[in-house]
């Protein structure tokens, strides 16, 4: 009885859970292997693989997985190394430190699409924004980031939004570090890029771990801010496959090969998260 009655408490979340989970995956698998486009509702029926084969055999589709792959990676490398830095900057103690912690934060609490929206109209911009007024101050000729860094542009418009949540954990991290090993250290003569290398980073292991975790799951669907802004272009230089399914489900309006494209996403983040539970078990472990 004393596991009979929790387990029957918890049931109905458990169900409602697994259903929520369960029955758009059976959906989406059942559309990709039919044929289902909305401009043709005459022509149906089952056809195998044949949206996964249309979809990975998109012309777009090696640029959508290349660009995503580049957006992933650049944006954890910038977020961790950035992040890391900051958070050491903010640790020690300094007038005013609680009010730049709060600033350092607040961008994570933009919404994508605002954030998208800001860079794009009041710093990127090559006529009045914030970047291209620098240059013309220095005497240089302004940049059309949207237009000749597409992808880089959205990069760093992602981390930005991105960079707050690692530097949050990595505060919250040096926090619990020992200041008396801390201060052995330096009585010792050990040097600060000393302690660095050997104190302040297998400090943070796990904290990384963690940041690259979370942030390769969310980054894998990054759309709101190549949707604000560059619009997959031009031609394909900033789309990812996210963008990809996007074009394929609402602009040539096949819900079969969306489908398709979706249930590779998922794969796709499958087997990054082997990868990622890998290095934070031996994280954790450690």
């Amino acid at each position: 009885m004393n596991r009979f009655i929790p387990r029957v408490l918890l049931a109905p979340a458990m169900v409602t859970l697994f259903l929520w989970m369960i029955v758009p995956l059976v959906m989406s698998i059942y559309f990709s292997v039919i044929r289902f486009n909305l401009l043709q509702p005459d022509q149906t029926g089952f056809i195998g693989l044949e949206n996964f084969e249309y979809f990975v055999t998109d012309p777009s589709f090696g640029a959508a997985v290349t660009n995503t792959l580049l957006l992933l990676g650049s944006v954890i490398v910038l977020t961790v190394g950035v992040g890391i830095l900051l958070a050491l900057l903010v640790d020690a103690p300094f007038p005013g430190r609680n009010i730049v912690r709060i600033l350092l934060i607040s961008p994570f609490f933009v919404m994508p699409t605002v954030n998208a929206l800001l860079w794009k109209h009041m710093m990127m911009n090559p006529i009045y924004g914030v970047l291209a007024q620098v240059w013309i101050f220095f005497g240089a000729t302004p940049v059309d980031w949207l237009t000749d860094w597409p992808l880089w542009s959205v990069i760093l418009i992602v981390t930005w939004q991105w960079l707050p949540f690692a530097t949050l954990i990595f505060i919250t991290a040096l926090q619990s570090m020992d200041r008396e090993q801390l201060e052995a250290s330096r009585m010792d003569g050990a040097t600060y890029l000393q302690q660095l290398r050997y104190l302040y980073i297998p400090h943070l292991g796990r904290s990384m771990a963690v940041v690259v975790m979370i942030e390769m799951i969310f980054l894998l669907s990054v759309f709101a801010e190549i949707y604000t802004t560059t619009g997959g272009g031009p031609g394909d230089a900033s789309t990812n496959v996210a963008f990809l399914i996007f074009k394929q489900a609402l602009l040539n309006f096949d819900a079969g090969v969306a489908s398709a494209g979706a249930l590779f996403a998922v794969v796709l983040a499958n087997i990054a998260g082997i990868f990622l539970i890998r290095m934070v078990g031996k994280n954790l472990d450690k």
